[in-house]
């Protein structure tokens, strides 16, 4: 190719960027669209170096294509999901992007030229932005749906059955490890008495106030989850019974001295809490090791609510929790 059919219409008219640059990687041409992108003239920059011009080119890296492509005599290739851009240009989109420059798909080729001309190298710069932004937005509604999947919708705490997931996982992972494992299970004392009196937005408030308390309790090991309308349940990994039953004395007593303000009317409420650890031997499943703190919390509900009970060893007396 001849330097002069550098300055065809077709370069110039081209939607995408067109950079050419000699085996000392000084610029030959470039087009309208890196003119406008990039607020520059070509006589202004003709014969600089590139690297001079964009000046916050990854330099090493791009040295390293393009002698590759003089040197071998066949394209490189460097595309947005690799590289989000190699030039920093504007896209000049109204879009929301979590970057103000151009995403880029750029392609380098050597170009043929007359025996005694220098080596040329054209830069393809094709404008990805479009499908970038596109990519943020499917990433984050993905994310989005992989949370709503496992949260709860009112509490955001984890929903049962990924709780229940989590509860399973867990206790595969003592049983292979000889780790200890407990489990709390909890609901609010008098919960219908509570919404008769404030009504349904009360009593969601208070499972919502709650659940972002007693969360800020806990460890960021720890797994809570809503089992069931007023009813939740704490995993806790590498916990034995007695330090178990430390931390749901501990969210007892927060729960009972913290008030919660509602349409300018304080709400007190209190928990009733079973705790349960888990024995190999004795739970296969993770069904049997939540009918055992469920049986502990009964026990906390006929002993009088507001308080702490542990599930014991061959423990059978199992009832309708009363609220």
């Amino acid at each position: 190719m001849s330097h002069a059919m550098l300055s065809s219409p077709i370069l110039a008219a081209l939607n995408s960027g067109v950079i050419v640059v000699d085996d000392e990687y000084n610029i030959q041409y470039l087009n309208a669209f890196i003119e406008r992108h990039g607020n520059l003239q070509l006589a202004g920059v003709l014969g600089k170096s590139l690297f001079s011009v964009f000046a916050d080119l990854p330099e090493a890296w791009l040295k390293r294509k393009l002698m590759s492509v003089l040197d071998l005599k066949t394209p490189a290739f460097s595309s947005w999901e690799q590289r989000q851009y190699i030039f920093k240009l504007p896209h000049l989109r109204p879009i929301t992007s979590s970057s103000q420059y151009m995403a880029q798909n750029c392609t380098m080729l050597p170009l043929e030229t007359g025996q005694h001309e220098q080596p040329l190298i054209c830069i393809l710069i094709e404008d990805a932005t479009d499908a970038f932004v596109y990519q943020q937005h499917l990433s984050r509604t993905l994310i989005e749906l992989e949370k709503a999947n496992r949260q709860d919708g009112l509490t955001k705490v984890q929903n049962r059955r990924y709780w229940e997931e989590q509860l399973k996982q867990e206790i595969h992972r003592a049983q292979r490890y000889q780790h200890s494992l407990s489990l709390i299970l909890f609901d609010l004392d008098k919960f219908k008495d509570l919404n008769d009196k404030y009504g349904h937005l009360g009593g969601d408030f208070v499972l919502v106030e709650l659940s972002s308390f007693i969360s800020s309790l806990l460890r960021d090991s720890d797994l809570f989850g809503r089992y069931g309308g007023e009813e939740f349940g704490i995993i806790l990994p590498d916990t034995g019974l007695d330090g178990a039953e430390e931390v749901a004395e501990r969210i007892c007593r927060a729960v009972a001295d913290y008030p919660m303000l509602f349409n300018q009317q304080t709400i007190r409420t209190t928990l009733s809490i079973g705790v349960a650890e888990f024995v190999p031997k004795q739970h296969f499943l993770h069904d049997d090791l939540i009918r055992c703190a469920d049986m502990a919390l009964y026990n906390a509900k006929r002993s009088g609510r507001n308080r702490v009970c542990c599930y014991q060893a061959g423990e059978t007396d199992y009832h309708k929790k009363a609220n």
